[in-house]
């Protein structure tokens, strides 16, 4: 290690003699010419003077006798610009090497802090108490102390290595081209990240989704040797290349041969490294690295009439250049459209009562609502992801607050949980506390709780009748809306046939409120109205 340090001081002292006798050439080479310059200006001038001609002196014309530098090359300049880049690339390793072995430490430190935690966590609860005071480890003069000690607390850790490599046809301009990123992510045996890396692979028609892969591989499993990680196992989600990389399937494409090759290699440096293979949603941290270098390939800094200069990407579905704030991220897939194309594809397939996917062609990653509210009308949002809760919980499970103004939807066993914080005896009673609004409710008669009153001798009482309903009932029947007879929700009939299912998952029908039963009418009234059936262009969804 002394000897490395000597020899860059070394190498430093030699460009540093280098560049200063270069400087001191070329400012002797300057007053030279501009010495042999003045010497030929004075010469012309006494020669001017002696001539008799009656040519006037503002004729002449003063005369470059260095031969003109613009035309001639600076080599000096050229050679001071390759020693200045040697410097700075030595500067950079320098760097590179300080901040690698920084990371080092801390690893080492955090194993020795987790080891000692897990000692402290197996002592017995009554030597804990005499001698608790007593236990320490301290970092310096534990594993630690020296840097070999350091090396082997990390070589006998088993570390995760979880890498990704990507393919995809992007837009770059008006060309389509197919790009390649890799993501990289070393972490340790309980997950803690401890480095990441993104790399570009560049534009290359030949790239299939198997040889980013390998790629991947080969490069997460060099960043695992650069920190000297003695006991990994990296991790796989594509089942061809796992399948490659044990051998129980030979490639039969040379690029593809030859890196698995290059990884069995790798492997043979460490004295563990073994393959695992894993779902995609497990390696989603690395799917967004390798996707964030593919984004990187794809935009382009372009100025404002105002001076500023701001990215754009070009959008696959319109093929418009359109800057990255407007831009879309599929969370999952990390495939990217614009916000009015996105806007576009989420209604149509709400309107339809359909969950909405990734538009790429093949993608099945769904497109989370709560995600879109850069582009979709914030009301229509909290309706669908009021819907998309309704949809996970059962008929059963699902209770409303009958408060008019909150209306909330819960869970009945974490309503329960929840109410036990401020209700003795909960667990026997119809009381229920709104995990929403903070009010009590009976969940037999769907009203405000009636405290010491049954919930029999309440329904005998008018005390829940006031104003309010009055004109709520009044409203209903004018506007010829359905009361739910399970959970009292109003329902109004915008389109559609006259087969409702509740919220609550009651079926029922809309003329008589006759339940229906596996799907079939207990009623003989008509099922469909041709006027409710032949709906506006512009008609809203039925409001059940």
């Amino acid at each position: 290690m002394a000897a490395r340090i000597k020899e860059e001081d070394e190498v430093s002292l030699i460009l540093e003699e280098q560049r200063e006798e270069i400087m001191a050439a070329k400012t002797l080479d300057r007053d030279q010419d501009l010495a042999f310059n003045l010497q030929m200006q004075e010469a012309l001038a006494v020669s001017r003077a002696a001539h008799t001609s009656s040519v006037p002196e503002s004729s002449y014309e003063e005369v470059d006798f260095t031969g003109g530098e613009d035309e001639e090359f600076d080599f000096t300049a050229l050679i001071l610009q390759d020693i200045e880049r040697a410097e700075q690339e030595r500067r950079d390793r320098e760097f590179g090497e300080h901040e690698m072995k920084r990371l080092k430490v801390d690893l080492d430190r955090r194993i020795h802090d987790q080891r000692f935690a897990e000692e402290l966590m197996s002592i017995p609860e009554g030597d804990w108490s005499k001698h608790g005071d007593n236990y320490a480890k301290p970092y310096a003069l534990g594993a630690g102390a020296s840097s070999s000690s350091s090396s082997s607390a990390i070589r006998g850790e088993i570390f995760k290595v979880y890498c990704k490599g990507l393919v995809s046809e992007e837009m770059i301009g008006d060309t389509r081209v197919t790009v390649g990123g890799v993501g990289v992510a070393l972490c340790d045996s309980t997950g803690n990240l401890i480095w990441e890396v993104k790399k570009v692979l560049g534009a290359d028609e030949s790239k299939s989704p198997e040889i980013a892969e390998l790629e991947a591989l080969v490069h997460g499993l060099e960043e695992a040797l650069t920190f000297e990680l003695g006991r990994v196992t990296f991790f796989i989600d594509n089942f061809k290349v796992f399948q490659y990389v044990t051998r129980k399937v030979e490639p039969r494409h040379s690029v593809v041969a030859t890196l698995v090759n290059q990884v069995a290699l790798l492997q043979q440096k460490f004295s563990y490294c073994q393959p695992s293979l894993l779902a995609r949603n497990d390696v989603k941290f690395v799917f967004k690295l390798a996707r964030d270098a593919i984004v990187s390939q794809i935009k382009w800094p372009e100025e404002a009439s105002t001076g500023k200069t701001f990215f754009k990407e070009t959008c696959v579905i319109c093929y418009e250049g359109i800057t990255v704030d407007k831009m879309f991220s599929v969370d999952g897939c990390f495939h990217r459209f614009c916000f009015s194309c996105m806007k576009q594809h989420v209604e149509v397939k709400l309107l339809g009562g359909q969950t909405a996917s990734c538009p790429s062609e093949g993608c099945k990653s769904e497109v989370k609502i709560e995600c879109c509210a850069n582009f979709l009308d914030p009301k229509l949002v909290d309706v669908m992801i009021q819907r998309k809760k309704e949809g996970s919980i059962s008929v059963t499970d699902k209770v409303y607050c009958p408060y008019p103004k909150c209306s909330e939807l819960m869970v009945k066993s974490e309503l329960l949980e929840y109410t036990k914080q401020y209700f003795v005896g909960a667990e026997n009673s119809k009381a229920r506390k709104c995990m929403k609004c903070l009010k009590f409710f009976c969940t037999q008669c769907k009203v405000p709780w009636h405290y010491d009153l049954s919930c029999s001798e309440f329904g005998k009482t008018k005390g829940y009748q006031n104003a309010g309903d009055g004109m709520l009932k009044s409203l209903a029947q004018s506007k010829r809306w359905r009361q739910c007879i399970k959970c009292n929700n109003m329902v109004e009939l915008a389109w559609g046939c006259y087969h409702i299912t509740c919220r609550c998952g009651y079926e029922f029908c809309y003329t008589c409120g006759a339940e229906w039963k596996k799907k079939k009418a207990t009623c003989s009234c008509p099922i469909w109205d041709e006027r409710n059936i032949i709906r506006e262009r512009n008609a809203i969804p039925p409001r059940r």
